[in-house]
């Protein structure tokens, strides 16, 4: 099952199916043909049942799903039955996804054998450090205070637990030092497609809205990995802003649906809201 036949590897994130919006774009998605690929590249929603329902769906209709998870995905959201945090949670959702045959963070990277392959396709799970700081913030607890201060918070700071770890950060360190192992493991002679919930450069922060928001969006211990890893582009989503940015000669591509409030006031919600990354579309 995969690429060898002429399908397409096709990306989306930031589902957000807890909006009936969001939820009626799910249900239009359909695979171009049989052997399409799926990249899902984090938040589903932010209750357990859900997420298992919407991921089950895709994993009917495409030939692979390949997800990464998002922050929501990771919630101990007050509504969810499922109470477990932090890792425990994580787990649970890997052991999810496996029992539909949906490639996680934690399973042997597949390889992409379709047009424009063959590529090693990596999801990842790095979570945050607070390096992604304003100019003269030295420390993360400077950065937020700030961040307090004008009252730009992100509401992981109150659902998102890092149990066993003691902090998000110290979780995102063990996930990196873990994932850049795996990584450094893979068949030098391939390349890559790098798939993260968060932007894994600081580059697509910059036209946030609110710069203090980037607290919450990445770290800067991956900010060389599309070089050194060999990625012939880069998925991530988060930052509900979807364009292609370019760095070193690599394609950086925000694939998120959105929030119903974002995309209706933009307009810019295609009738199909996925995004082919391989084969490359044709400028």
């Amino acid at each position: 099952m995969g690429g060898t036949h002429g399908g397409e590897l096709l990306a989306i994130s930031d589902l957000h199916v807890a909006y009936s919006e969001n939820r009626a774009i799910v249900e239009r998605l359909r695979p171009g043909s049989d052997d399409d690929w799926l990249i899902v590249a984090g938040d589903v929603g932010e209750v357990f049942s859900e997420i298992e329902e919407v991921l089950g769906l895709l994993s009917e209709r495409f030939a692979k799903v390949i997800w990464s998870p998002g922050n929501h995905e990771l919630w101990t959201h007050p509504k969810d039955p499922l109470e477990v945090r932090g890792v425990a949670r994580y787990e649970a959702l890997v052991e999810m996804c496996r029992a539909k045959g949906i490639v996680t963070p934690e399973d042997l990277y597949p390889l992409w054998e379709g047009i424009g392959g063959p590529l090693v396709i990596a999801p990842l799970f790095l979570l945050y450090d607070y390096t992604f700081r304003l100019d003269g913030m030295a420390t993360k607890e400077a950065a937020l205070a700030h961040a307090h201060e004008v009252g730009v918070v992100c509401t992981d700071e109150h659902f998102l637990h890092p149990d066993p770890y003691p902090t998000r950060d110290a979780w995102c360190r063990a996930r990196v030092a873990e994932t850049e192992a795996r990584l450094a493991a893979v068949d030098p002679g391939l390349r890559t497609v790098l798939i993260n919930h968060w932007p894994m450069t600081r580059l697509p922060t910059r036209v946030l809205r609110y710069p203090d928001f980037a607290l919450w969006c990445g770290t800067e211990l991956t900010a060389d990995w599309h070089v050194r890893f060999r990625a012939e582009t880069v998925v991530y989503g988060h930052l509900h802003i979807p364009r292609t940015t370019v760095e070193d000669g690599v394609k950086f591509q925000e694939v998120s649906v959105g929030y119903p409030r974002e995309w209706k006031a933009h307009g810019r919600l295609p009738e199909d809201p996925l995004r082919r990354i391989l084969p490359v579309p044709v400028p």
